[in-house]
């Protein structure tokens, strides 16, 4: 955790935030000299410092993983590309949905999409979401063009048409509140402004970041709008993989048995709107996934 310290140069006092960190083997220090009265904004300033040191932290893996991945594409035939976003595809929906409470098993997703085997003594609901997450994530690799709205409206379309199509691609019109949570989303009378200020971030800020930590804020910003009845978590999910495709970086895959610790470090970010605990788990978790890559 950063920290704001004094210290006393000859006869006079200096403000300094200071952040230690790990770099590989070793401890750095991040410091940033404030001046000579302490600022008000110390708060945001501390933020500020912990971001740059994970920055720092992770830049060279994260290059390092682009890279593989780039390489690996690049010997591999199209027929083998396209059979690892198939295997890709499967366990990415089978986490996702089973996050939500799907009662699909790992089997049972991979046998519904490669030998079109509709699972039995399984809810039709949850049968009918995964088919329609799988034509969202083909969807959603096809597409080349800027997001938009009405882009990620359509995704949801996809994912919900068939189960619920009263609430399929359409933004709620009422108040929401998830089970378990202490977290309060925004009324629905101000969601078409959060969602117009969500699109215009995207496109201001999309060179911005490195696209890890892109995927992951964009991921983060747009769940807390929650402006879907159901499915926010899978397009927030979605989303976060429209980010590194587009990006040329391997796909993010958060698994169910992660998913406490997920959704602690969302419910953190959201309560005490600080974006650090999600990313810092979304990126560690992102490179331990890729470490393969790491290698090459």
């Amino acid at each position: 955790m950063a920290i704001v310290r004094k210290r006393k140069i000859g006869e006079k006092y200096y403000y300094y935030a200071e952040h230690s960190y790990k770099l590989g083997k070793h401890t750095k220090i991040l410091s940033r000299y404030l001046g000579r009265e302490k600022p008000k904004n110390t708060e945001e300033i501390k933020k500020e410092i912990e971001f740059e040191a994970m920055r720092k932290a992770w830049k060279e893996p994260l290059i390092a993983i682009k890279k593989g991945y780039a390489k690996e594409l690049k010997n591999l035939p199209k027929t083998a590309k396209q059979k690892n976003i198939e295997s890709f595809m499967v366990g990415f929906i089978y986490n996702s949905d089973k996050i939500e409470g799907s009662k699909l098993s790992f089997k049972d997703t991979a046998e519904l999409f490669i030998h079109g085997i509709t699972p039995k003594n399984k809810p039709l609901r949850d049968v009918k979401e995964a088919e329609g997450h799988k034509n969202a994530f083909y969807g959603m690799l096809d597409y080349k063009g800027p997001l938009t709205l009405k882009k990620v409206c359509a995704w949801h379309r996809m994912i919900f048409g068939s189960s619920n199509a009263e609430i399929a691609g359409k933004i709620r019109l009422h108040k929401i509140m998830v089970t378990g949570s202490r977290v309060s989303f925004p009324h629905p009378e101000n969601l078409d402004a959060l969602l117009k200020e969500f699109i215009s971030w995207h496109k201001k800020n999309m060179k911005r970041y490195n696209s890890v930590e892109f995927a992951a804020l964009v991921h983060l910003k747009f769940v807390s709008i929650h402006p879907f009845t159901d499915g926010n978590g899978r397009i927030s999910r979605l989303l976060a993989n429209y980010v590194l495709q587009r990006n040329n970086y391997p796909m993010v895959d958060i698994k169910f048995n992660d998913r406490k610790a997920y959704y602690s470090n969302l419910e953190t970010s959201q309560l005490w709107n600080d974006e650090k605990h999600f990313v810092r788990f979304f990126v560690k978790r992102y490179i331990n996934a890729n470490k393969e890559y790491l290698k090459r």
